[in-house]
């Protein structure tokens, strides 16, 4: 399993986890508990948990292989940089060991 992070700073960290988990939890199985501030979205390819904290948002992406892993980055990073127009969110993914 590859595994990798990314730490986004931005004020609005709970609500865009909430608009990512609802987006995709149209097509896909989503948990949300927004109260909590987490979430994960679980993709054909991989695995995105999701958690906000203060000015963060913490982004761990979970798949099968470095094509995979490289899938539920993009996909992640593109929807939340669109959802996010008004500002200029930079999103940089960093491998770690998986636990």
């Amino acid at each position: 399993m590859t595994q990798s992070k990314a730490e986004v700073a931005t004020t609005f960290a709970k609500r865009y986890l909430g608009q990512l988990c609802k987006h995709f939890g149209h097509k896909i199985p989503v948990e949300l508990a927004l109260d909590e501030g987490r979430g994960s979205i679980a993709f054909p390819f991989g695995t995105c948990r999701l958690a906000a904290e203060g000015g963060t948002l913490h982004l761990t992406a979970e798949a099968e292989g470095p094509d995979a892993i490289a899938q539920v980055q993009d996909v992640i990073a593109r929807h939340l940089i669109r959802f996010a127009f008004r500002e200029e969110l930079a999103v940089s993914w960093a491998l770690s060991p998986a636990p």
